[in-house]
């Protein structure tokens, strides 16, 4: 892959409101993404750039060098309700760039001056470096991290996702999390038909979880929208050419067959049952009281 180039950019706002998700608000503090996943979904948003969705997004990158002071005017408004905001979902928040520029570390100070609820989702291992903030952070609102991890499979790992770190590592790091007390599982997503997605594969994966001692585990079929489809087909010819006949004939929409994924949430259900994953999973934190202010009597 190119070498990767970093363009320091100042935001206008640094939550995002989200519609149709779980979740009301996202937090990115970079745009594109040097782990250059074959699959990931947000290789779309560098056309808001004039780039391509293909080595575009994982080597010309967006730092938003404002970002706490943004973040930190944005929950110190009166109107904040100390809603859970998603980080990391359309860039890894912990890619190599967030080693200098300290980015996340930086937010997650403010969202704990705010106490502040978060979800994380990454593939990286430097997490383990904000231990400190994430274990106070949990003291006070609901913490959850979701380690992404597709697959245990090493060479499936090495042609899908080329700048990650091995999953064994993020599966290393899932447990320093847990050992601090942190909510923090395995998601495996996307599963890709034909490979990841076997329910032997996922069974692998869900036993690899359990024995590093997972909160839970949840999965997530792959879906190819528009540019990112044509990318990871291309991918999909030239590494399992015998898989390209079944794919195209799968993805002739953005999401895959419904037997397909019941097929899949299915096997995942399994796993979750055999390994009772979902009985480490305790109930979100709730968000305390604001704090309030008194008056001064005179």
């Amino acid at each position: 892959m190119p070498r990767p180039r970093y363009e320091e950019i100042a935001c206008a706002q640094a939550l995002n409101r989200v519609e149709g998700m779980p979740f009301r608000w996202s937090l990115n503090p970079y745009r594109g993404c040097v782990h250059g996943c074959t699959y990931c979904f947000a290789r779309a948003t560098h056309a808001y750039f004039q780039l391509g969705p293909g080595e575009d997004f994982s080597s010309i990158l967006f730092v938003k060098t404002n970002l706490p002071e943004r973040l930190a005017a944005e929950l110190g408004r009166r109107s904040w309700r100390r809603e859970t905001v998603a980080i990391g979902t359309a860039t890894d928040p912990y890619q190599p760039a967030e080693g200098s520029y300290r980015l996340t570390r930086a937010a997650l100070a403010v969202f704990l001056r705010y106490r502040s609820p978060i979800s994380i989702v990454t593939k990286g291992t430097l997490i383990v470096r904000d231990l400190d903030l994430l274990t106070a952070l949990a003291e006070v609102a609901d913490v959850t991290v979701c380690h992404s991890i597709p697959t245990v499979d090493e060479e499936l790992w090495r042609r899908s996702e080329p700048g990650t770190a091995p999953p064994r590592q993020r599966l290393r790091a899932m447990e320093r999390l847990r050992r601090a007390g942190i909510r923090a599982g395995v998601l495996m997503a996307p599963l890709l038909p034909g490979l990841s997605a076997r329910p032997e594969s996922i069974a692998a994966t869900a036993r690899a979880a359990s024995e590093h001692g997972a909160a839970f585990l949840g999965g997530i079929t792959l879906h190819l929208g528009p540019g990112v489809r044509e990318h990871f087909l291309a991918f999909v010819e030239r590494e399992y050419p015998a898989l390209s006949a079944e794919y195209a004939r799968l993805y002739g929409r953005k999401y895959a067959p419904g037997w397909l994924q019941r097929q899949v949430d299915a096997s995942l259900r399994a796993e979750r049952a055999r390994l009772t994953l979902d009985e480490r999973y305790p109930p979100p934190r709730a968000p305390p009281p604001a704090p309030v202010q008194l008056r001064l009597e005179l």
